[in-house]
């Protein structure tokens, strides 16, 4: 079980739907991430990975946007709304911890990879690097794993910090990894080597 499935349960997609429509409704931005990816590769058309996907709020802002987006997770009830919100949109059911790059819908690699939504902490234990080393796998040979997570309890909805950027880094470079860019937040905020939150840009090594 993931961390996430045991702290927000088995039906958490309607829950974390209406929890980002409130947010959206306050007037706050909530495509950070899909401006993000906007800025890393300009000019659609480019294939996404949205690992994680949820409830698709990156993905379809994504493919509105010109991009093709395969989204992937393991929680059912996030897929349900993913794929009322969007029908047409490729809305799969994997467990990220057994994904196989070389699957049909994943042939010929993708752009951008993208783990958003504190998605590495929230992994179930152990099982994280082998994830990253299965992302970098569905990677095209330009490619970015971008992935954006909270170093402390103040940007994590759990009581401990299981995952430090050492330890991702590391399973990065066990991936054929080396990063790129990071920055502190999805606008670009450079960072600065503080607690808080991290987003990381990681490219297959020369």
């Amino acid at each position: 079980m993931t961390r996430w499935s045991r702290v927000a349960g088995a039906d958490s997609g309607e829950d974390y739907d209406a929890r980002m429509a409130a947010w959206a409704e306050t007037g706050q931005d909530v495509h950070g991430e899909a401006d993000f990816v906007a800025g890393l590769i300009r000019q659609p058309p480019v294939r996404v990975l949205d690992a994680g996907c949820g409830s698709g709020r990156v993905g379809i802002e994504l493919r509105r946007r010109g991009y093709e987006v395969v989204g992937v997770d393991v929680e059912p009830s996030m897929l349900t709304v993913a794929r009322r919100h969007d029908p047409n949109g490729a809305w799969l059911l994997r467990d990220l911890a057994a994904l196989e790059p070389d699957e049909p819908a994943f042939e010929g690699g993708f752009d951008v990879v993208l783990a958003a939504g504190n998605l590495v902490p929230l992994l179930s234990g152990g099982t994280e690097a082998d994830v990253v080393r299965r992302l970098a796998g569905c990677l095209a040979a330009d490619g970015f794993l971008v992935a954006g997570f909270g170093l402390d309890v103040e940007h994590l909805p759990l009581d401990d910090v299981p995952v430090t950027l050492d330890d991702y880094d590391g399973w990065c470079v066990d991936a054929g990894l080396v990063l790129r860019e990071r920055f502190a937040t999805w606008e670009r905020t450079p960072y600065d080597g503080q607690p808080g939150y991290a987003v990381s840009v990681h490219a297959r090594s020369a």
